[in-house]
């Protein structure tokens, strides 16, 4: 199957041969690298033309003679390089394709001498390389390399130009890559177990405990590359320190599509949850929403607004996934897919905010929506589309979801008795991510304009041309959910399965569409374009850009809220940071032991001994 190299191949070729061009001919990379993206996104439409299959890719030992070394190594290497090619795989991979090829786009205007982390169009195609593989590979050997080799990237796409940048990217690279060791934890216990490497072949019961810390080994790192809670933390970092463009290639869609996909191979696929597996995930995944959305709303930096909300979206896959039946698990891919569409609009967005307007603060914006039209109602259509809001496509897989919660609830079990506690704290999380985003959109766009912004304009055609095809998506992918979108693209995946509720997208949209029409036709029988616009004024004085009140204040009072305000203190204080807990730890267990150098030879002589009698006991 010739499309595989160029999907997964291909990008990791031109990008290694990118690195031995000068930085100076950037934007030629950037054109080399957005064609290479076409052409792997065409060839990943074709995957659809084929069935299902198995296949076994030759890793160029055509290119050896038969004779050489070279030619024996990629023979044995070529054994474990299997892909399969199903619905999931396929789907998966034209995501990847198609986000990579609209990031770039982006990043031909986007990207800048003072944005650009150095080489970064050759780690960008190795990412889209590396992704693709990740999400075709049947050979967990294969796949751990790959998704390995992602977590390096992670790091090289975000610009460590400051100290706070440099941390996030450390943070992210040390996350990541602890995962990724406990994931080949989990994959020993399954060769030991059952002797084999591939994915199709698997199907494990979570009876016994190696089993189960197998399925947690490689639970946490689908949790981490997806960035559910406990192994959130590094998603806000690097969304705040990232280029916009990195952000929505990586924590805003790549990642969360590798995350989310195998969570459903392992969760589906591989194994078979049992009733406490799958109140664990329930309870993970409502803890995210829940969580990371109370956190979005105190945030002033609107880039890390967004890095919040990424992981808070995850929890609905999470909740989804965990439910195990096919709406549930219908619910979690297809809001996986729209996650990725209207988050990697938003970072897209908030990345032509920054770049016109040189701010990342909200209190320091506002009244952008009529000098930035298309990026104003662009990120409106991302902002309802992620808060749930019909006719939109967040709306369409949340609801989904909470169909997949309410029929759950009618199984026995522990997890299903508690059905009405995942579906009320669903829907709290959705009223929460509204009620941030009128924060995000109130005050970025609407209310005063600060005088320092009167000579800011729309971004470049290149800017907003990406977050407008992704507006566009949203809107269809709503509108067209339950006629198209869920039958066409979302059953393929999983197999045929009905709803238990009444709703016809389509309907709710033509409702949605006469209501506005008919405001529109109100406005204009009343004549109220005629009505006179003066400003505020109090006491006589009318009130002054010193005086206009910041959407932000109004949002203070959640953070200084009795008992809320103890927890978001513990929370900057990174209580609740895993990766800070364990820096402490081994920060403290260090200095311990460099307390034993205390230059005395006696004592190192002790010391000694004491390691020969364990080594001694332990050989035993």
């Amino acid at each position: 199957m010739s499309e595989l190299y160029y999907i997964i191949f291909l990008p990791l070729l031109a990008g290694i041969i990118l690195f031995a061009f000068p930085e100076r001919i950037r934007m030629i990379k950037g054109i080399v690298a957005l064609i290479i993206s076409g052409i792997s996104f065409f060839f990943a439409i074709r995957l659809f033309s084929y069935s299902p299959q198995l296949v076994n890719l030759d890793l160029f030992s055509f290119l050896f003679s038969q004779n050489s070394i070279a030619y024996k190594v990629l023979q044995g290497a070529s054994e474990f390089s299997s892909y399969n090619i199903d619905n999931l795989g396929k789907f998966i991979t034209l995501g990847i394709c198609f986000f990579s090829m609209l990031i770039l786009l982006y990043s031909l205007a986007y990207l800048d001498k003072n944005r650009s982390p150095h080489n970064y169009y050759p780690y960008f195609l190795i990412t889209m390389g590396l992704s693709a593989g990740a999400a075709l590979t049947d050979n967990l050997l294969l796949f751990i390399a790959f998704w390995g080799f992602l977590g390096l990237t992670l790091y090289k796409l975000i610009k460590a130009d400051n100290d706070q940048s440099s941390s996030a990217a450390k943070k992210t690279l040390i996350l990541v890559g602890s995962s990724d060791a406990i994931m080949i934890l989990g994959i020993g216990i399954i060769w030991q177990v059952y002797g084999t490497f591939a994915i199709s072949e698997l199907d494990i019961p979570t009876t016994s405990p190696i089993l189960v810390i197998a399925f947690l080994s490689l639970l946490i790192g689908s949790f981490t590359k997806a960035g559910a809670f406990p192994f959130h933390t590094w998603i806000p970092d690097y969304a705040q320190h990232a280029p916009a463009s990195s952000s929505a290639c990586l924590p805003a869609s790549l990642d969360k599509l590798l995350g989310i996909y195998f969570l459903t191979r392992i969760c589906v696929d591989m194994f078979s949850l049992s009733q406490w597996l799958t109140f664990l995930l329930l309870l993970l995944g409502v803890m995210t929403i829940i969580f990371a959305v109370m956190m979005a709303l105190v945030q002033h930096n609107f880039k890390r607004l967004l890095g919040y909300h990424a992981v808070s979206q995850v929890g609905y896959m999470v909740v989804g996934l965990g439910l195990g039946t096919p709406l549930g698990i219908a619910g979690g891919l297809f809001h996986m897919i729209n996650h990725a569409l209207y988050k990697s609009g938003l970072f897209l967005a908030a990345g032509n905010i920054e770049a016109q307007t040189g701010k990342k603060n909200l209190d320091e914006l506002g009244g952008l929506s009529r000098i930035m039209p298309v990026t104003f109602i662009s990120a409106l259509i991302f902002a309802l589309a992620i808060s749930g809001v019909p006719p939109f496509n967040g709306f369409a897989s949340k609801w989904l979801i909470y169909q997949g919660i309410i029929d759950f609830g009618r199984e026995p079990g522990l997890a299903n008795n508690l059905w009405i506690l995942w579906l009320g704290l669903a829907v709290l999380g959705s009223a929460l991510t509204l009620a941030s985003f009128i924060k995000f959109i109130s005050g970025i766009f609407l209310g005063r304009m600060s005088d320092k912004l009167s000579k800011v304009r729309e971004a470049s055609i290149l800017m907003w041309l990406p977050c407008l095809v992704l507006a566009l998506i949203c809107t269809f992918f709503g509108i067209m959910a339950s006629q198209t979108v869920i039958p066409k693209m979302i059953m393929p995946l999983i197999g045929d399965f009905e709803y238990p509720g009444i709703w016809d997208s389509t309907v709710v949209s033509i409702l949605i569409l006469v209501s506005i029409i008919l405001g529109g036709i109100i406005y204009l029988a009343a004549n109220m374009k005629r009505f006179r616009s003066e400003d505020s004024f109090i006491g006589g004085e009318k009130i002054g850009e010193e005086n206009s009140f910041s959407v932000v204040e109004f949002y203070k009072t959640i953070r200084e809220f009795k008992l809320l305000s103890i927890i978001y203190d513990w929370a900057e204080q990174k209580w609740f940071d895993l990766y800070d807990l364990l820096k402490k730890v081994t920060l403290s267990f260090s200095k311990w032991l460099s307390m034993a150098h205390t230059g005395t030879l006696t004592f190192y002589a002790v010391w000694i001994l004491a390691g020969l009698i364990i080594m001694f006991i332990v050989m035993l």
